[in-house]
């Protein structure tokens, strides 16, 4: 059993939770489980004995692909970023990279574009948001929180585990040689835009997201096909961004199923 805060696989754990590297610490059964589902390569797996001792344990220890390390309880607490530690913790090769990985994703079909998002629970619904629409591919821009970040992870429920992501990708780097062909850009902007209920579109789309405070930079506004509004009640100035990417993505996927009637 580990009982030190000094054992080495303590002390790897705390560098893969800085985002370093291609592996990724997984915070409780829920997402340990998601991991086995989504065939990622799951290499550690710690367990405080009273984990081990419940039911939910009993279940799920025959699926593990490697040996449980028991974990005393004081020191997985001191590890996991959850306020509240569910007695378990996995750690996965998850590797992050750019646009290149997007090669073989369908022509059609929407992808998102984040603007240097910063909190990870935003991030990590975004992404959950986005795979319950279909979309293909999350895009990630430089300055954006890393996606393996553990409340990132744990806020995607799983589809930060299953959900195409390329980070660190810049604005210019989005080229008809990365994405499909005739691929209409979709800016979406907390005022003066055209009115999402006015607006009509088929994919390939990509609809560019902003940050939380300083939205989308005027270098994506310019080249943006259309801007898009949705109209809000004042003084509200704008919407959480997994919210406005909700609302769009919902109105795009009523607009396809209307034109298939």
């Amino acid at each position: 059993m580990i009982v030190s805060s000094k054992n080495q696989k303590v002390k790897d754990i705390r560098r893969y939770l800085r985002c370093k590297g291609e592996r990724a610490v997984l915070e409780g059964p829920h997402l340990v489980r998601e991991s086995l589902e989504s065939g990622s390569k799951l290499d550690l797996v710690l367990a405080t004995p009273a984990f081990l001792a419940t039911d939910e344990a009993r279940d799920l220890l025959p699926r593990l692909p490697t040996t449980v390390t028991e974990i005393d309880e004081r020191i997985l607490d001191e590890l996991c970023d959850a306020d509240s530690p569910k007695g378990i913790l996995g750690v996965i090769e998850l590797p992050r990279g750019g646009l290149d990985q997007l090669e073989k994703l369908p022509d059609a079909g929407i992808y998102l574009y984040g603007y240097q998002i910063q909190d990870p629970g935003n991030l990590g619904a975004l992404a959950r948001t986005a795979e319950a629409f279909g979309v293909n591919a999350l895009i990630l821009s430089p300055g954006t929180v890393h996606p393996n970040h553990p409340r990132a992870l744990r806020a995607s429920a799983g589809s930060l585990l299953r959900l195409p992501v390329a980070v660190g990708a810049e604005p210019a780097d989005l080229s008809p040689s990365a994405l499909p062909g005739g691929i209409e850009t979709l800016a979406l902007v907390p005022r003066g835009g055209t009115p999402l209920v006015q607006f009509s579109a088929a994919p390939p789309l990509l609809l560019f997201l902003g940050s939380e405070g300083g939205g989308l930079p005027n270098s994506i506004l310019r080249h943006a096909d259309s801007r898009l509004t949705i109209p809000i009640a004042e003084p509200v100035e704008s919407l959480n961004v997994t919210v406005a990417a909700s609302i769009v993505l919902w109105h795009l996927q009523q607009q396809s199923a209307a034109s298939l009637e």
